[in-house]
């Protein structure tokens, strides 16, 4: 099958924007908007799932269109963690979060022609012991507000995670070598892309000739 003329990311998240461009693919930037509002009762792996897919599936998707979409939660126990709706969720969710372990869960889905596939990433993260007054200037940033869990692993001031298990850019937003997998599942060819440095420890990049 010739390759698509057009991959769409159907996200207006900057991180992510960053993270597909590390792949080196022509893309366009279609934003998806889906009730992102979390079922009670539902894994944050179900819920990450259900909402990539929505959001892939909202876009036109044709022989010539490929859309990727992801929905990024924190799972702590048995809560899901979206994005805070204010500061003072923020605060809350970061003070949960302190010194304590958690997962970041993406579900990823690709769309093309009528069909969709879609898969889930999960990384274990610890947070460190972060004091009162960095999490409050952190809120006071206004950064936590549109991040699942209200941070940012990549934040080089706040600097919220002390060590992760698992995929780097799955916490970011993407996991790369997730969406690789699934855009060859929708025979999008990606054998001559090259491992970023970003993936360089990446348990879930797939190996050669796979």
């Amino acid at each position: 099958m010739a390759a698509p003329s057009e991959l769409v990311l159907a996200s207006a998240s900057p991180r992510r924007r960053e993270l597909l461009h590390l792949l080196s693919l022509p893309f366009q930037v279609r934003p998806s908007a889906v009730n992102e509002g979390l079922r009670p009762g539902c894994s944050a792996e179900e819920e990450a799932v259900r909402l990539a897919t929505a959001k892939a599936q909202q876009q036109p998707a044709g022989s010539e269109v490929i859309v990727v979409a992801a929905d990024t939660l924190v799972a702590l126990g048995m809560t899901a963690l979206g994005k805070p709706a204010d500061a003072a969720e923020a605060r809350q969710m970061l003070r949960r979060l302190r010194s304590a372990g958690h997962r970041v869960v993406t579900g990823v889905a690709v769309a093309r022609c009528g069909q969709c596939w879609a898969d889930v990433c999960a990384t274990q993260v610890w947070m460190r012991a972060y004091t009162g007054t960095e999490l409050e200037a952190f809120v006071a940033s206004g950064a936590a507000l549109d991040k699942a869990g209200a941070y940012a692993i990549q934040d080089t001031v706040f600097q919220p995670v002390e060590r992760i298990d698992g995929c780097y850019c799955n916490v970011v937003g993407l996991p790369l070598g997730l969406l690789l997998r699934l855009l060859q599942e929708a025979a999008y060819p990606v054998a001559d892309i090259g491992r970023p440095a970003q993936c360089a420890a990446c348990p879930d990049w797939p190996a050669a000739g796979d």
